[in-house]
Formats: structure tokens, sequence, C-alpha cells
């Protein structure tokens, strides 16, 4: 059976590590490279079998998930967060898979986020198809500020099982996060000579409310699929409303 190595970044996720970590047992080791945490994430981890590494101050996304994957002491990986858990059924595929030596480069892996008490399966947010198995050796992360993935060279087969997600725990943690986000976006698009409009700060948004509402199924999911339509749209909103900000004369530095 091909050796598996899971691994995970982390900072300051001591409620959430131990069940993504539980949820990757079956793999041959797990590796937790910390970005400073000063809670218990770290000991947290330790105590559930992890391999902890700390890596501090923070690279950025994508070095510090590439400094995971090289730690790691086996070239096929399987790449979480701390608020991921890989379902049996995903495990089950992944067995298999395993046992079988392995028929592509990489997997991508649907995602299925629980928010507002419920199991979103439309909208953007679903299946959200990742690449989280891969052969290192064939397969980098990679990206700028915000938004990173995996690359892979060669063949990508699709797992049919799904990867839990359990993103934000409140409405407010889910307004931090795109703060946090769109700001990020916002410098990276600037940087890269993006610009933007009334007419585009005006009708991205509504097109993207209407996408994820009507033509993606939100309204098949009650205050939740709401919920994720009306966010999707600020942060299309907000995003586009920052870098409109920073390309405008005498804004202040990214």
């Amino acid at each position: 059976m091909v050796p598996l190595s899971a691994v995970l970044i982390a900072q300051n996720e001591e409620a959430k590590i131990a069940d993504a970590i539980r949820s990757v047992r079956f793999c041959d080791e797990i590796v937790l490279v910390d970005s400073g945490s000063t809670d218990s994430t770290a000991k947290v981890a330790e105590a559930e079998g992890a391999r902890v590494l700390v890596h501090a101050p923070w690279p950025g996304f994508v070095a510090q998930r590439n400094y995971a994957v090289d730690a790691a002491k086996n070239d096929w990986i399987l790449a979480l967060d701390a608020d991921e858990r890989i379902t049996p059924r995903l495990r089950d595929e992944i067995e298999t898979l395993r046992h079988a030596g392995f028929g592509s480069n990489g997997y991508r892996i649907p995602r299925v986020a629980f928010y507002l008490d419920r199991w979103i399966r439309a909208t953007d947010w679903y299946p959200d198809r990742q690449i989280r198995l891969f052969d290192r050796r064939r397969g980098r992360w990679e990206g700028h500020l915000v938004h990173e993935s995996v690359r892979v060279r060669g063949h990508v087969g699709v797992l049919k099982a799904d990867m839990e997600h359990h993103p934000y725990e409140d409405i407010a943690a889910h307004m931090r996060k795109i703060d946090s986000y769109t700001t990020l976006w916002a410098r990276q698009a600037h940087a890269a000579g993006r610009g933007t409009s009334v007419l585009e700060l005006f009708t991205a948004p509504l097109f993207a409310f209407l996408r994820n509402y009507a033509l993606r199924g939100g309204f098949r999911l009650g205050h939740a699929g709401l919920a994720v339509s009306a966010m999707n749209s600020y942060y299309t909103y907000a995003k586009l409303a920052k870098l409109d900000e920073l390309v405008r004369p005498g804004a202040p530095p990214g």
C-alpha cells in the first residue's frame, strides 16, 4: 500500500484541531505546521498523535502549505485544514486507491460546508472540488495572497465522497473572514494592474446573489441558503470596493 502523509497548517485552532487529526489517523503519519499559536493548538495536536513543527512568523498561505508538504516523510500527501474532516466514506475511497497504487497524479475532493446548522449542498459552495490528495513530486501549492490551490502535472482524478468543512461558527466569524480575504484579494488584484468601475460594483454583486440563490439552488436551503447567497454578494462588493479604493487617486498604499 502506498505510504500517505496527512499535512495540516494551523494557528490558534485548539477547538477544532483534534477532530481534524482524528479523521486522518488512517494515514501513515500526520504533520501539523503551527504558525505560532498562542493557545494550546500544538499541545492538543501532539496529544492526538501529530508531529508538530512551528514555522513562524507567518510566511503566507502558499509558503506555509508547501513547507508542510516538504516536511512530510512520504511523497503522497493528503492536505487538510483544521476546520476540515475526512469522512469515513472518503477514507474508504482513499484507502481503496492506496491499495491499487493510485492511478492519477492527484485527486479533486468535493467539499461540503456545515453552516447555520445545515449542510450546504447548493450555491457556489458546493461541490467546491479541491485537489487535496496528490503526489508532491508532481504537485505543489501555488497562488498569491489569497485563494491558493494545488497544481498537479499530469492526470487528475475526481473522488466521489465529500470532505466536511466547518468554516464559520456564526455570521460574525463569516464577516471577519470576508473582511480579511477581500483585503488580500484587492491588494493582489491591484498589484496585477486590475481595475473596476461603478457598473461592475453594481452588477457583479447582484449577479453573485442571483447565481447563488436562484441559479445554484440557494433558495432550497431556507435561511442558510439566503445567508450564503447574501454573503457571497457582499464578498463580491467588498473586494471590488476595496480595489476601487486602491486605484483612485490619493488612495492609501495597499
